[in-house]
Order: structure tokens, then C-alpha cells, then sequence
């Protein structure tokens, strides 16, 4: 592990992985400034435990005086590259980290990384319940990353046996040196355009993950999708894929007949039946398949594929069904921040819909989403700051279903209850970010729930 006795360290944004760098960098002997431009009053909660830690802190404003006798910065992922204050650092040649990068160059654990525009959480999580039915103790599986769990906090922890299954954003990518054993990459469609500008600056920020590999290691692409399936020239260690049909050359995983089936340099085999899969709609096939590829590359049996795979019974925030009122299924999909996401849960819910879109837009494409919603003519309700942005989105393909607009979630809600009936879904699944009215979507999808569970 770096030694970081010493080292005059700026930690810019003070949400779970700031937080969670500060106290790691601190307890290692490491003079830490913590620097977020929200108001004091945001972390009243944390500031006692921060200052016991000898970390400075300094909200409300990013200014320049910061960066006097700093030797690196970290970045939390939320934080914008283009931030002037991280501009002037580069200038002054401060490097730059993050997070995740650090907690990669001291880990002693095996790695599973896991990342895409879409579904990173699911198969992060499957695929950790298949490492835990495959380890015994005393070896441990530690799941987190950008799922929410910054595993730097675990390091002491860690032992070169366990394994850590972790998601990584194209946020954390951006600034990565280091790629995990495996390195899954689900796909890569258009999402963060808001942040990257453009798809190839979004594509190689995504390719980090499996840039610094080596011919020891394990990189698995999607063989349906064109954006994964086209870092394979970057590949430097084996290649698995995956996709519904078998592969033509190589190494990979594809459906079957009701099973999952591996062709590997050696044979075909069968790992699972997909009965074992609780999760619906066919992305969610997509994600099993991505991690039983996996799961064969870190050399876990089929039986802990199946057993692990069958454990996952929901993740919340996707697709969860908060509760049945009335006839009326309300389902909590709020993770789903960008048109494409919204795509793969109005196909995976059969029933007539309730649709709630809004949120902060991300510079995406929403024309193919108003595209599937003419042809499946649900209810739809706008809210948020991105509101009139996804109705005029919307108009412009022609629409022929109840289109309303209102102010916020709260209202969403109310109006949902109104005009669903017996039947219908209701749908949260806003294809915006959270960042217009909450903390992220995991606020967003708490506020959801509660709404939902109110109504009388």
C-alpha cells in the first residue's frame, strides 16, 4: 500500500465516496482537506467525526487558495472535471485520483469489475451472491463500488483469497490506472452525455476498465451490443462474451433452451437453467448471462451460478414492486436515468401502464423512447425540471395516449392514483437524474416508496 504519512491531500465532494476517501487517507497518516460547494449545514451530521479525524473541511465554494501546497487531489465522482479548480490544479501538475483508483493499488483481494450504461447494479449484485455461495469461509466477499458501498473503508479487511465484486461508473473510470482481474462490460450506450460531451470520450473513459490488464486476466464484452462489443481490439488478456445466441468464434455464453450454456477452449457445458432467475424482463436475462461469463472466469462452479443467481430476488430501485393497491401494481424503477433504461422496463411489464418521466435531463436522445411509448400508448405523466424538454420530445413523434405534466414527484403520485385503474402499473422509471430535487436516485426511489405506501 502507498505510503500516505504525510501527504497533503484535496478531496473534492463530500458525498459517500469523498467521505469515505477522506476517512480512509486520514486514518493513514494523510493531511486531508475536504472541499464540497454545498453549504455547511448538508454535513452537520458528519462534522464531528471529521474533525476527530483531523480532516479540514471547507464548503460552500470551490476557491482556487485550496490547491496551496497540495500534492493530489481526489475526485468523487459526481465532481466535474472541468470544475476551475481542478482545471488550475492540472495546470499547476497536481495529479489527480480517486476513490476507486486507490482503493485498486492497494487491494490484495481478486477483483470483479462490473460496468456499463445499463443494468451494472443488477449483475453486481448477482454476481456477488454467486462468489458467496462459491466461497467457503474464512475467504469473504466484499460487494460495493459505485453501487453504493465504497469499499476503500473495507481495505484493512481484505485477504488475497477473498474476492471484491465491484461497479464502476464511467465517473470512476475516467481517472483509473489499474483494471480489475475480470472486467465485465455489460454495454455502452448513449448516458452522462451531460458529463462525457460525446460518445467517444464516454467509450474511453468506459474502456479504462480493461485497459491496464494483462494477459492473466479476464475481459467479458457483450456480443449484442455494438459499443462493448467494440473495445474487443483493446483487449489484452482472454476474451469471453455473451449474448441470447451462441457465439460464432471464441469463448462464451449464450441461451439455450431454458439454460445458460458456456463454450469454452475445451467443451460446451450447461451452468443453469433460467428458471433459477427471479428477475424479469429480457435485460435481466442479459445481466444472468454477464454473470455466469463472469462467474466462469473467476473459476466458480455452476452450482453457486445457480444457487447465487436464484438468491437475487430484487434490487431496490429497479423494478421493485412497492405494492398492489386496488388492482393497481406500483413499481419503483427510479435508477433508470437515461430514455434507454425506461426501454427495457416498459418491455419487461406486460400489463397496461401508468408511465412517470421527469427528473434533470442528461443530453440524451429521447426519440426512440417516444418512439415504444407511441406504439404501447401508456399513461403518461411528466414531472421535474426536464418536464417540458420530454414533452416536446414526445409531441414531436406524435402523441396519441394521455400525456400530463405536473411539478414534482409528490404530484406524479397524486395524479397516478387518480387516473390508474384496476389492471394498470404504475411505472416510476424517469429516464432523468435524481439531481433536480433529491440526493440521487435511491432518495428519489425512498420518496417513491413512501408516496406509494401513504395513499390511503
Amino acid at each position: 500500500m502507498q505510503n500516505w504519512q504525510g501527504k497533503r491531500i484535496l478531496v473534492i465532494g463530500a458525498a459517500r465516496q469523498g467521505l469515505a476517501a477522506s476517512r480512509f487517507l486520514a486514518a493513514h497518516g494523510a493531511l486531508v482537506t475536504l472541499n464540497d460547494s454545498h453549504p455547511q449545514q448538508m454535513f452537520n451530521d458528519c462534522l464531528d467525526s471529521l474533525e476527530k479525524l483531523g480532516i479540514r473541511c471547507h464548503f460552500g465554494g470551490h476557491p482556487l487558495e485550496l490547491l496551496q501546497e497540495i500534492d493530489l487531489i481526489c475526485v468523487s465522482g459526481g465532481v466535474p472535471l472541468e470544475l476551475p479548480l481542478i482545471q488550475a490544479a492540472l495546470q499547476k501538475g497536481i495529479p489527480l485520483s480517486n476513490d476507486s483508483e486507490i482503493f485498486m493499488q492497494a487491494v490484495p483481494a481478486r477483483v470483479l469489475g462490473i460496468t456499463g450504461s445499463a443494468g451494472k447494479t443488477t449483475t453486481t449484485t448477482l454476481c456477488g451472491e454467486i462468489a458467496k455461495a462459491a466461497l467457503a469461509a474464512p475467504h469473504r466477499v466484499w460487494v460495493g463500488g459505485n453501487i453504493g458501498f465504497p469499499l476503500i473503508e473495507n481495505l484493512e479487511e481484505m485477504q488475497a483469497e477473498d474476492w471484491a465484486v465491484v461497479e464502476f461508473s464511467s465517473f470512476q473510470l475516467e481517472l483509473m490506472t489499474v483494471s480489475p482481474h475480470i472486467a465485465l462490460v455489460l454495454n455502452i450506450t448513449p448516458n452522462h452525455l451531460d458529463r462525457h460531451k460525446t460518445m467517444q470520450a464516454y467509450t474511453a473513459a468506459k474502456a479504462h476498465i480493461l485497459l491496464h490488464q494483462n494477459e492473466n486476466d479476464f475481459a467479458i464484452l457483450n456480443r449484442d451490443d455494438p459499443g462493448s462489443l467494440s473495445l474487443a481490439g483493446q483487449v489484452r488478456g482472454r476474451l469471453l462474451t455473451f449474448g441470447f445466441n451462441p457465439p460464432e468464434n471464441g469463448e462464451g455464453c449464450w441461451l439455450d433452451n431454458g439454460e445458460i450454456k458456456m463454450k469454452s477452449r475445451e467443451n460446451i457445458s450447461s451452468l443453469m437453467p433460467t428458471s433459477a432467475l427471479h428477475l424479469t424482463g429480457r435485460h435481466n436475462l442479459a445481466n444472468a448471462l454477464a454473470a455466469c461469463a463472469a462467474a466462469y472466469a473467476a473459476g466458480f462452479p455452476p452450482e453457486a451460478m445457480q444457487q447465487g443467481i436464484a438468491a437475487v430476488k430484487g434490487v431496490p430501485h429497479r423494478l421493485e414492486l412497492v405494492r398492489e393497491r386496488s388492482g393497481v401494481r406500483w413499481y419503483n424503477d427510479s435508477i433508470a436515468t437515461a430514455p434507454e433504461r425506461v426501454m427495457a422496463a416498459v418491455h419487461a411489464i406486460q400489463t397496461p401502464l401508468v408511465l412517470l418521466l421527469g427528473g434533470r435531463d442528461k443530453d440524451l436522445p429521447w426519440g426512440d423512447l417516444a418512439g415504444l411509448l407511441r406504439a404501447r400508448r401508456p399513461k403518461v405523466i411528466l414531472f421535474g425540471e426536464a418536464g417540458d424538454l420530454i414533452r416536446t420530445a414526445l409531441l414531436k413523434s406524435g402523441v396519441n395516449y394521455p400525456l400530463d405534466q405536473v411539478s414534482n414527484l409528490e404530484d406524479a403520485v397524486k395524479k397516478a392514483d387518480q387516473i390508474a385503474v384496476a389492471g394498470e402499473s404504475v411505472l416510476l422509471s424517469p429516464g432523468g437524474t435524481s439531481f433536480d430535487a433529491f440526493r440521487d436516485f435511491e432518495e428519489r426511489g425512498e420518496c417513491f416508496r413512501r408516496l406509494v405506501k401513504e395513499l390511503p
